[in-house]
């Protein structure tokens, strides 16, 4: 590998520093976008359970919000309850998008810099091929070509060009999979917050009543019926016949 690299020439240095900071983006985000750090299956059962009578202490909110990336949205939401217990559907909306673009900044952290690993290598490649041409032009000289010369930038320009290569494409398909698996957890964030919302909104409501008739109301009159209107005088033949 020394070899390879000494072959290679001075444009494979940047070549394997990004390597060096690709690898170690990959592992990081591998180990933070865990299910069980960022959205845990049966999280929001379990808030529901404990709501379900009461809104949980601060300590227990506290500790809701410390479990997970999903447990410190709907954290936010219990707090914005604790803080005002009728607040209304769009004071507790509000508490749970706030917390969901943190969340989702969290989940994004050092992707941009892993997407431009993957866009750059190639072209640092194509840096090290030119350069290995400029080598090979290089050699030639008006008494003849010189061997070394030509082999050393022929080296230059393959080596830079495939090292460039294996960097971007495990670095470009890693950033398509984190990509992914956040779009994911952004779903679940927002039905799990959706859900705890109505259960809050719910709470926030109070019971539904019958109007009862006021204290000091006088007594009820009942108006007297009305008086069927009198017939009318029966005319024409029917009268006749009675004469």
């Amino acid at each position: 590998m020394f070899s390879i690299i000494q072959a290679a020439g001075w444009p494979i240095w940047p070549l394997l520093l990004c390597s060096v900071v690709a690898l170690a983006l990959i592992i990081e985000r591998l180990v933070s976008l865990r299910a069980a750090r960022v959205a845990p299956p049966s999280l929001i059962e379990e808030v529901l359970g404990v709501t379900q009578l009461q809104i949980p202490s601060g300590e227990v909110v506290g500790k809701l919000a410390e479990n997970s990336l999903l447990g410190q949205v709907l954290a936010a939401g219990l707090r914005a309850s604790q803080t005002d217990p009728r607040a209304g559907e769009t004071r507790l909306r509000q508490a749970f998008e706030l917390a969901g673009r943190h969340a989702i900044h969290q989940m994004e952290r050092y992707l941009n810099t892993l997407g431009t690993i993957a866009a750059a290598a190639p072209l640092l490649g194509l840096l090290g091929t030119v350069v290995g041409m400029i080598e090979i032009f290089g050699s030639q000289s008006p008494t003849g070509n010189n061997p070394g010369l030509l082999a050393h930038g022929i080296s230059i320009a393959l080596y830079n060009t495939a090292f460039g290569l294996v960097v971007a494409i495990p670095s470009l398909m890693m950033y398509r999979y984190f990509r992914g698996r956040i779009e994911s957890y952004i779903v679940d964030m927002e039905q799990a917050s959706e859900r705890l919302l109505t259960h809050l909104v719910n709470r926030a409501m109070p019971p539904a009543t019958m109007p009862m008739p006021a204290a000091n109301a006088g007594p009820v009159t009942v108006p007297p019926p009305v008086a069927a209107p009198a017939a009318a005088p029966v005319q024409g033949k029917a009268a006749k016949a009675q004469k």
